[in-house]
């Protein structure tokens, strides 16, 4: 069996984007990227030990972020991170959903194939969950992280733990 997916989201997860302006979390550096899409230059935060904590936990690594391939140009080098396959949205960007469904969920699970899988994103919802259940025959771990603080220690421990559960 392969490896499992990752998804990766960058405001949220790997940018606290909501935690206090005036306040950089420790251990995070700043970055100051002017993308396009975003029409003026933008305030990230990341923290360089996220990619070899990412690269250690056993997963093939993905982006799954309004980024897509700009995440590779401004988000991987400041972690150590390779250049990283990402889910284009296409159309379904920012696309609304009358049944709740975040716009990435069905993308997602169509560029998995029924690979295990685990999501990190800030924007999860009860919707999202049962949406894979019912759509994805693979295990899947949707892991919701707070955009005020990013990635924790429990968050890599629920990654660590998902993974080593699979049948190898």
């Amino acid at each position: 069996m392969s490896r499992p997916l990752l998804f990766l989201d960058v405001d949220g997860p790997l940018n606290p984007y909501a935690a206090k302006a005036q306040r950089r979390p420790e251990g995070y550096t700043t970055i100051r990227p002017t993308v396009e899409a975003f029409r003026r230059p933008l305030r990230v935060w990341l923290n360089p030990a996220h990619g070899p904590a990412l690269l250690g936990l056993g997963y093939d690594l993905c982006w799954a972020t309004t980024w897509m391939a700009e995440a590779n140009r401004w988000i991987a080098p400041v972690l150590g991170l390779p250049e990283l396959p990402y889910v284009d949205f296409g159309t379904g960007l920012f696309a609304f959903r009358p049944d709740g469904v975040h716009w990435k969920t069905e993308a997602i699970v169509a560029y998995a194939e029924g690979r295990p899988f685990a999501w990190v994103d800030d924007e999860q919802a009860p919707e999202d969950t049962r949406y894979v259940g019912t759509h994805h025959p693979g295990p899947a771990l949707l892991q919701h992280v707070d955009p005020r603080v990013g990635l924790r220690e429990g968050d890599f421990t629920a990654l660590a733990r998902f993974a080593s559960a699979l049948p190898r």
